[in-house]
């Protein structure tokens, strides 16, 4: 496995010369409600954002796999026998990795992987190369697989290749979602039902500056902590937990689990009476709500994401705002007015700057597609 630098972005042409047989596209995410409870069997609120990962491929002449990433201007050669290390390159290792493993073929490829999905900052631009990747091999092998399988092979490559012992809705919002409707997914059974926002409302995303890595952050010790409440409350899972009816149980717990279970248990009610929600200003409510109970409850914000929240927060033409992603940084998410958008974001951003600190709006992204900085 070998691994260099080339001087500047190249096209799939430039890099191997002739044209790619197959494409694949998938957005990124953001998440409206429920943080943390996919893998605990419950309910999630994404939205698809407009930024997409794209993915070229052809079968290559080689027997190594090469992977160009553009936006990294870095290329990456690995086979089955001898895995990348590079941290993007893993990603769509364990994409075909999986695809072997179900009795899928996969001869070496030439990969080019071009996208604007922000990075480490809670858009899931891991699932969205997964996703690419799948859709791209797809089409190149004919293969029969739908969408929602292509979320789970992708859910499997990001936990048994990348380190991170995700849950399925990173995955399902990128083969499943939309950008003009939030995706309510139950994560036990897989079903979905798209929900209409409301008119007039539209959705502002700030980056905190503050990056995080899932592999390396607090994100695989919560799900410990959730699993080991669920044990201690008798359950498969905290989405078999009632917040009424076993409020007592909860309360016997340790304090720290008692505080993680109790997040995710409050959380999946707030996703399922959001989507029955017949007003924005009730909604955001939940989503303010939602960032209470990540910060202290699940504790897995930071000090710049409760700054610019509490910004959002108290701005009138704002209907709620929260964290969004698995936190330890990244991004907030705000419900907002559609017509105050831009200055809504350029307020919160604006003070933020003054605090010495720098944010920048993630979505809406400009009309040249790049995030706007602060």
């Amino acid at each position: 496995m070998t691994s260099q630098p080339p001087s500047k972005s190249k096209s799939f042409a430039d890099v191997f010369g002739g044209s790619a047989r197959a494409v694949g596209a998938a957005p990124g995410r953001v998440n409206l409600l429920g943080e943390h409870t996919d893998y605990n069997d419950g309910y999630v609120l994404p939205i698809a954002i407009p930024q997409q990962t794209h993915v070229a491929i052809r079968a290559s002449i080689r027997d190594t796999t090469t992977v160009y990433a553009a936006d990294l201007e870095r290329s990456v050669q690995f086979t089955f026998a001898s895995p990348p290390t590079e941290q993007f390159a893993t990603y769509i290792y364990g994409c075909l990795a999986e695809a072997r493993i179900e009795g899928i073929d996969v001869p070496a490829l030439d990969i080019h992987v071009g996208s604007d999905v922000p990075m480490g900052v809670g858009l899931s631009s891991s699932a969205a190369l997964e996703v690419a990747t799948l859709r791209a091999l797809r089409e190149l092998l004919d293969l029969p697989l739908d969408n929602v399988r292509i979320a789970q092979l992708a859910q499997r490559a990001e936990i048994n290749h990348a380190g991170v012992r995700c849950g399925i809705m990173d995955q399902m919002a990128s083969s499943l979602a939309d950008t003009t409707h939030a995706l309510f997914l139950d994560a036990r059974t897989l079903h979905v039902r798209l929900i209409d926002l409301w008119p007039g409302t539209a959705v502002l995303v700030l980056d905190s500056g503050v990056a995080r890595s899932l592999a390396t952050s607090g994100f695989n010790q919560r799900r410990a902590e959730c699993e080991q409440a669920a044990r201690m409350l008798g359950v498969a899972a905290l989405r078999d937990i009632d917040a009424d009816r076993d409020a007592a149980k909860i309360n016997a717990l340790p304090e720290t689990l008692r505080r993680r279970a109790r997040h995710v248990v409050t959380e999946n009610a707030r996703v399922l009476r959001a989507v029955e929600c017949e007003d924005p200003r009730e909604f955001g409510a939940l989503m303010n709500a939602s960032h209470a109970s990540l910060r202290d409850d699940f504790e897995v914000s930071v000090s710049q994401l409760d700054w610019l929240v509490t910004s959002l927060q108290a701005q009138p033409e704002v209907y709620g705002a929260r964290l969004t992603g698995a936190g330890f940084g990244g991004a907030c998410v705000a419900l907002c007015e559609s017509p105050a958008l831009t200055r809504i974001g350029a307020t919160a951003l604006s003070a933020y700057s003054a605090q010495g600190l720098r944010g920048r709006v993630l979505v809406p992204p400009d009309r040249a597609g790049q995030v706007l900085g602060f």
